[in-house]
């Protein structure tokens, strides 16, 4: 009998597994912000060489200058690694502390730079997502986050969605999350206009988790003047009940980042749409 030659199966490759997409750490945020790291620099050096050709009193001050300058960088740098290269930030920890149950169905809010939306998806894989971009580049002049943009492109499946419309129905999702996203709406009325409308989409009892920097001793002292760029607390507190939606839960991320979780009211007797049950944050002490 002659012997059948012994065929091979092809070896199948595992196809690669994309790494989810994390916050921009230190170095990207040089290279979006890198003009204003370059004029630090420059004062740096600009007062240090100054500080050899003027006379005694005014020296002094040069070089008082050029070592504020350089604190100035070094501890905005030694902050931005800490807390997005080094803290709970990156691994989300602190939204599955806040939500326990998870997002359940969710939008993810982003304004030109969208990094939530990968790693909540990985976490939470069964949970509906729904990604939308508020970025308006006649709006959002600023050059960083057209930098960032171009770097981090929006995902295909990624909705486009205004301040006063968002792309959902109404009542229809259980959490929105507006991680770095709401205070590149630099207009009062755009940033209202937002929380009314998530207020909208969320059901009863829902939640809207914003992540954001926040103008306070904490941002000031390591960002200096960088820190007029985000709001303070009272203003997301304003814009929350406007929209009749109320703070539940507050946690700090990595000393410099506040998550705040904000409810919609819960449904009435009368209410006969309300459906599902929502995700649940940890309640602040009375």
């Amino acid at each position: 009998m002659r012997e059948e030659p012994v065929r091979e199966e092809p070896v199948r490759e595992e196809p690669a597994r994309e790494e989810p997409v994390r916050f921009s750490g230190v170095r990207e945020v040089v290279r979006y912000n890198w003009p204003l790291y370059a004029a630090g620099c420059l004062a740096v050096g600009a007062g240090l060489a100054l500080s050899h050709r003027l006379p005694r009193p005014a020296a002094a001050l040069a070089r008082a200058g050029a070592a504020a300058a350089a604190a100035l960088l070094t501890s905005s740098t030694a902050a931005t690694w800490w807390v997005y290269d080094r803290s709970e930030l990156r691994t989300f920890d602190w939204l599955a502390e806040l939500l326990p149950a998870g997002p359940g169905e969710h939008l993810v809010l982003s304004s030109g730079l969208d990094e939530a939306s990968q790693p909540v998806a990985a976490r939470w894989p069964q949970h509906p997502q729904t990604v939308v971009d508020l970025y308006d580049p006649a709006l959002m002049t600023e050059g960083s986050i057209r930098r960032a943009r171009h770097h981090v492109p929006p995902a295909p499946r990624t909705l486009p969605g205004r301040p006063d419309h968002l792309p959902a129905a109404t009542g229809t999702t259980d959490t929105v999350l507006a991680v770095f996203a709401a205070h590149e709406l630099r207009r009062t009325g755009d940033r209202h206009e937002l929380f009314a409308e998530c207020a909208r989409v969320l059901r009863p009892g829902g939640r809207l988790v914003l992540v954001e920097h926040l103008r306070d001793a904490a941002n000031t002292a390591v960002y200096g003047p960088g820190a007029q760029h985000f709001f303070p607390r009272r203003t997301w507190l304003r814009a929350a009940a406007g929209a009749n939606l109320h703070l539940v839960a507050q946690r700090r991320i990595g000393g410099l980042v506040t998550a705040f979780v904000f409810a919609a009211p819960p449904a009435t007797a009368t209410d006969t749409t309300a459906t599902a049950t929502t995700p649940t944050g940890k309640r602040l002490s009375p």
